[in-house]
């Protein structure tokens, strides 16, 4: 199946409805072997990467990643503006419960403007971890312009290819202790997720969350995922 189709046949409704309960979804087994396969492999390629981060050189954690360059390989290309058409209802209501202007229709108007603020450097990217790697919390904002959405694919097969490893999302409340989420993850599934805020609504009206994400500490063997964000960085 093409990814149009699969992203046609994916959950929306439940996805959307578990984006604005938890501020973050699944979606199931998403790409094949032959695309987990081509994108694990393509990491050693040089020439499709703009820039390389060594996690423990500033900080993040121990490992690496890689951002792909511009043109970005035709399976990014497609996730991403696939899956911006199919998020726009969810980031749209989250922007207008915090009363900020709705995001374009058309990625490419939001991409533009991305790029006419500065932020022109493509941001999709793919991660590699082995025995003893972990990423520390985070959050990938990269300029003024943000989409509040974004993806992670696991590449790799759990107990199989790694241990540990887990992919770690908090919720920081307002007044409230954090609360933790572990992902439940097998190879090829995606998760859906918000990048910094999100609203939940209150007694007294609608209130922000902030969240963050990591991956705790890789036992054995190595893990590689694909990330999908769709604000470009400056």
């Amino acid at each position: 199946m093409s990814i149009k189709d699969r992203l046609d046949g994916l959950p929306w409704q439940r996805i959307a409805a578990d984006l604005d309960e938890h501020g973050w979804a699944t979606t199931g087994p998403f790409l094949n072997a032959s695309e987990r396969q081509f994108l694990t492999s393509s990491y050693d390629d040089g020439n499709a990467f703009r820039s390389t981060v060594v996690m423990a050189r500033h900080g993040f954690g121990r490992g690496e990643y890689r951002y792909f360059r511009y043109p970005l390989p035709d399976l990014v290309q497609s996730l991403r503006i696939g899956l911006y058409d199919r998020l726009l209802a969810t980031a749209n209501a989250w922007r207008q419960a915090v009363g900020a202007d709705s995001f374009p229709e058309r990625y490419t108007d939001f991409l533009e403007s991305c790029h006419a603020a500065g932020q022109s450097r493509p941001t999709p990217l793919l991660l590699r971890y082995g025995p003893g790697d972990y990423n520390c919390l985070h959050q990938d904002l990269y300029g003024e312009h943000v989409f509040p959405l974004q993806l992670a694919v696991l590449l790799s097969e759990p107990g199989t290819d790694f241990s540990g490893g887990e992919l770690v999302l908090t919720e920081q409340r307002p007044r409230m202790q954090t609360r933790v989420a572990v992902v439940p993850l097998t190879k090829g599934d995606a998760v859906v997720f918000a990048v910094n805020t999100r609203p939940v609504r209150g007694t007294r009206g609608d209130y922000r969350v902030k969240m963050r994400h990591g991956v705790s500490q890789i036992s054995r063997g190595h893990r590689h995922t694909l990330g999908i964000i769709f604000h470009d960085a400056s």
